[in-house]
């Protein structure tokens, strides 16, 4: 396995590795069921048409909100990791099986009736991008698996 170049840069005050800026994309990402319900409620009487662009089926936005769960525990744990090193650890895998869960929900989607959408496809394009990234960054890992913290 190849060594990760680390600068003394890459570390906050407290000396942690930084979290990558990819990383808190893809919280948003997962949680994206999660922002668009509060862009609905902010939006008022147009919420619901925002809904049922993203969400035809409404039992579908309901289990949407389930991926955004780990992404929230992350986003809270991020700031306090070395208070909690074994919960910590297990976001990396449970984000990974999360990401994978959302890859495999957009075709189950398709395959049950809904129609395919180029919002769907850019989802799931951004998605396997995602779980690739999830899987192969050495710098994600070193954050989540540094023997430091």
């Amino acid at each position: 396995m190849k060594s990760i170049d680390i600068s003394p840069s890459d570390y906050d005050r407290h000396g942690r590795l930084r979290l990558p800026f990819l990383f808190w994309c893809v919280l948003a990402l997962q949680a994206r069921t999660w922002i668009l319900f509060v862009m609905a409620g902010a939006s008022r009487g147009q919420g619901d048409a925002l809904l049922t662009l993203f969400y035809p089926d409404h039992n579908q936005f309901w289990l949407g909100l389930l991926p955004g769960l780990p992404a929230a525990l992350a986003f809270f744990l991020s700031a306090r990791r070395e208070h909690h090193p074994r919960l910590w650890r297990a976001i990396h895998p449970l984000m990974l099986l999360v990401q994978l869960a959302l890859v495999l929900w957009q075709p189950s989607r398709w395959l049950s009736g809904e129609a395919i959408s180029g919002i769907g496809l850019s989802l799931l394009i951004i998605d396997l991008f995602v779980l690739w990234w999830l899987a192969t960054s050495r710098r994600l890992r070193a954050c989540f698996y540094s023997s430091d913290e």
